[in-house]
């Protein structure tokens, strides 16, 4: 009979944590749907002036990308000046390359991952990818805004704008990069939840539940 195994509740994500999480996984959704949509109306309003599909769209991108903004500052404060440091204990494994090998040999089932913090190296730099594309294509969208509405929060980002406008290649280019960086992140969200699900099977803990009630349970050590 096999023995039994004991296992720990081990709080790793604060309720912060997991609340922008899910208030970024919101606002990648709905920024990608209504983008696609800006960029190919696929949708024809009914015959009235009263019925404006297309403005109605470009408000939900525009709510969701300050919302993504707001999330992205926040995460980056967070990450730095946390009380907790499980995020940032990770960063030691990034330096140190058994802690490379030893991931890299556990996504291919052989042995297991002792991690510094609570993500293994690869995690680590892939998350901090995701976010540096997070921040860009949050600028590349205030530029995009700030060509558009000259007053306001526009207007205060104006001069900053033109001269990234320019900077980048023109309009044009902005908007292009602002597509390529959205590929990127519909690339990342698909391999992120197959990663996150895989994980929780492979491993038996560190599962997508964990972003939900902050706890993950792990074997205790003897």
């Amino acid at each position: 009979m096999a023995a039994s195994i004991a296992y720990k509740q081990v709080k790793i994500f604060s309720a912060a944590i997991r609340i922008f999480h899910w208030l970024r996984a919101l606002a990648i959704v709905m920024l990608v749907a209504t983008g696609l949509y800006i960029s190919w109306p696929y949708v024809v309003g009914a015959d009235s002036t009263d019925v404006l599909v297309q403005g109605w769209i470009r408000f939900a991108h525009l709510i969701f990308g300050f919302v993504l903004c707001a999330v992205t500052l926040a995460r980056a404060y967070l990450f730095f000046f946390s009380k907790s440091d499980i995020e940032r204990r990770s960063f030691k494994d990034v330096m140190s390359f058994r802690s490379w090998i030893a991931q890299i040999k556990s996504y291919l089932w052989m042995g297991h991952l002792d991690k510094a913090g609570i993500y293994g190296p690869l995690q680590f730099m892939t998350y901090f990818a995701i976010s540096i594309v997070a921040a860009l294509i949050c600028v590349t969208g205030l530029i995009l805004y700030a060509n558009v509405y000259h007053e306001g929060l526009g207007g205060a980002l104006w001069s900053t704008a033109s001269w990234l406008t320019e900077a980048l290649g023109g309009l044009a280019m902005v908007r292009i990069w602002h597509h390529y960086m959205t590929w990127v992140f519909i690339i990342f969200v698909v391999i992120h939840v197959y990663m996150a699900v895989w994980y929780g099977i492979r491993f038996k803990h560190n599962a997508v539940d964990a972003i939900v009630s902050g706890y993950d349970y792990r074997p205790e050590k003897h």
